[in-house]
């Protein structure tokens, strides 16, 4: 917050190098004549510099400028400058130095919300189903974020949001594929598991369809007219939706019958065949 601002002189706080270059070359404080240009820009550069990264932006003394510039430099800034009085209330950090943090935070809230939905989908049908739907997620996170990696976009909080929100729409996909073959698994009890997995997908495919079409087309319309504010957000959603609606049919799904076939093979008890002498029989384990 700006204070006391005298009408006659300029804040320097507020001037940039280029402003004080001209200044300076006006007044020309060191006597330099026709050579005072490069003498006077890299002058005010310095000064623009320490005031910008090394005070904050925000000089609170002109005694702070001794190791900066000369004193006759000084003078003249002191006569014709002022230093406004700066309150500061508030200070947020973004850009570069809080690329650490937000590393450390996404990778917790992915974390989580992966613990979560397979808690929630082992209590809800069985472990298996939720170890398949955090496989399917994993998938698609890490192909959005491949995704960012490949056309050099940066990672900012937006795209964060969209990542856990990519997370629970994938998992409500895979969720609804899930719900069918269960209930499937009690009207065709004879049936082989794959031949159950296939016909429930086949009977979700349309509103899986139709709800990821309508959803992409929302997201892209975000990302052509949204704006850069809304460019990664957008952009991270229309990648996640388009591996998210294949990665319910083609990973979550197949995941169960690989597991269904490791397991039966595991379970098959051994088979009995002739043994070499004697006419005793040895048990030999079938392959699976």
């Amino acid at each position: 917050l700006e204070k006391n601002a005298p009408a006659d002189k300029r804040d320097l706080n507020n001037t940039s190098a280029l402003t004080l270059t001209a200044y300076l070359m006006q007044k020309d404080p060191l006597h330099l004549g026709t050579d005072a240009q490069q003498r006077y820009s890299s002058i005010a550069q310095a000064i623009a510099n320490y005031r910008d990264k090394t005070k904050g932006g925000v000089l609170s003394s002109l005694d702070e400028l001794k190791g900066v510039a000369e004193p006759a430099v000084l003078a003249a800034i002191q006569n014709d400058f002022f230093l406004s009085d700066f309150g500061v209330y508030q200070v947020e950090i973004v850009g570069p130095q809080v690329g650490a943090q937000l590393r450390k935070q996404a990778v917790l809230a992915t974390t989580y919300s992966l613990a979560g939905m397979l808690i929630y989908l082992a209590f809800r049908f069985e472990w298996i189903y939720g170890v398949a739907a955090v496989v399917t997620v994993f998938h698609d996170t890490l192909i959005t974020l491949g995704a960012f990696s490949l056309t050099n976009k940066p990672i900012s909080l937006t795209v964060i949001a969209a990542i856990l929100t990519l997370i629970g729409y994938s998992n409500n996909d895979t969720i609804v594929v899930f719900d069918r073959i269960r209930e499937n698994l009690k009207l065709m009890r004879r049936e082989k598991l794959s031949d159950i997995v296939n016909r429930s997908i086949n009977q979700t495919l349309s509103r899986t369809i139709l709800t990821a079409g309508l959803t992409f087309l929302t997201v892209l319309a975000l990302f052509v007219f949204g704006g850069e504010v809304l460019h990664g957000f957008s952009f991270a959603l229309v990648i996640g939706i388009l591996i998210g609606t294949y990665s319910s049919i083609a990973i979550a799904a197949p995941i169960l019958v690989a597991y269904q076939d490791w397991r039966s093979g595991r379970n098959k008890p051994p088979a009995m065949v002739p043994a070499g002498n004697g006419g005793r029989r040895e048990k030999v384990r079938a392959k699976a």
